[in-house]
């Protein structure tokens, strides 16, 4: 199964896109998802953002992962 995990962009640089993935910044590759700025989430996966979501659903993901996380 395949999971895609909400990030924050806190950087644009050319065709990649600086993430804050639970505080570890990393580059990922925007090039599938239009119109990216810093403050968005997006959905990563495999080192690609795949959609723009809102905060609130990120966050509410995340939230998710938390609690899944705690339960193992």
């Amino acid at each position: 199964m395949c999971v895609a995990v909400p990030t924050e962009v806190v950087e644009i640089i050319g065709h990649n896109a600086l993430v804050n993935f639970g505080g570890v910044k990393k580059l990922v590759n925007i090039d599938l998802v239009s119109d990216v700025n810093v403050g968005d989430y997006v959905l990563l996966h495999a080192g690609c953002a795949v959609q723009k979501i809102d905060k609130e659903e990120a966050e509410r993901t995340l939230e998710i992962f938390k609690i899944l996380a705690e339960d193992n």
